[in-house]
């Protein structure tokens, strides 16, 4: 199923893309799309009934603002230089286990919201990255298969970062990671059942209509189900949280001098095989 949230921000309804491409509304069968549905095999099984039927009453997609997919995030744990190509590009060596670094929920916009350069920012870079979200409480997993088993579904995340503020400015990364609008998600949350397997997505990203990013998660130093498992050594993974899996190689910091980094009025527009696209317009904070 392809889930998403539209609406005015902060006044998101459930909504459901069907298989015809018809928009669903769900506010009749559940409250909002959050780790507390994501949980409840019942809630999804009678939301899946209801789309198989065709009851669901369809909305007018036309001006409608597309959200989040996700309400309620819990946490979003973000994994760094996790792409082969990426690490090359930016000289790194492959790290020898994950990097891991946090953005607080409140970075999260809809996927075709603006997006704000902070203020005084020189260096601010785009990442296209495979969002997991997940469904079922996870703790000390043993196997990457275990833990592609508590995962609800994917989707695509912009995670926006702005470069000095994360590399020259000393202390930890959160810095660069966590300015506002700088997670978009969406358009949709796709089901587990809809990935066979995440290894195998293309991501690209273009900005101003120029191609940038153009990669595979099959380059995942880290592949998702090690992810999921590995962070569950070291903290408790809740329905409704979101891990950001790393970009592959194209990042505006990989490319020579002078870097393009974005500007207020640039446009970036990304996409990820299966799960949907994205675009948004820069605007000075």
């Amino acid at each position: 199923m392809k889930l998403l949230r539209v609406g005015t921000a902060g006044a998101e309804r459930p909504a459901l893309l069907d298989a015809g491409g018809t928009l669903r509304d769900l506010s009749g069968l559940v409250d909002d799309i959050d780790g507390a549905l994501l949980a409840d095999d019942a809630a999804l099984g009678r939301i899946r009934a209801a789309a198989g039927t065709g009851e669901l009453p369809a909305l007018d997609a036309d001006g409608l603002r597309i959200g989040p997919p996700l309400g309620r995030i819990g946490k979003i744990v973000c994994i760094g230089l996790n792409y082969h190509d990426h690490a090359r590009e930016t000289g790194a060596e492959p790290p020898a286990e994950p990097v891991v670094f946090m953005k607080a929920p409140d970075t999260v916009v809809g996927p075709n919201d603006i997006v704000l350069v902070p203020r005084g920012s020189e260096k601010t870079d785009w990442e296209v990255e495979l969002a997991v979200v997940i469904g079922r409480t996870a703790r000390y997993l043993d196997s990457a298969e275990e833990a592609l088993a508590h995962v609800a579904g994917y989707a695509v995340a912009h995670d926006v970062s702005e470069r000095e503020f994360q590399i020259e400015r000393g202390g930890t990364w959160d810095k660069g990671k966590n300015c506002e609008t700088f997670n978009p998600l969406g358009p949709w949350l796709v089901t587990a059942d809809e990935v066979p397997d995440p290894q195998r997505l293309s991501l690209k990203l273009w900005v101003n209509g120029e191609l940038k990013q153009d990669g595979t998660t099959a380059e995942q130093i880290f592949p998702v189900g090690e992810v999921v498992r590995y962070l569950s050594r070291f903290m408790t993974l809740y329905p409704g949280d979101v891990i950001n899996t790393g970009t592959p190689a194209g990042v505006a910091m990989g490319h020579p001098e002078p870097k393009p980094y974005l500007r207020g009025g640039d446009v970036v527009e990304l996409e990820i095989a299966g799960l949907g696209r994205q675009r948004q317009e820069l605007k000075n904070a």
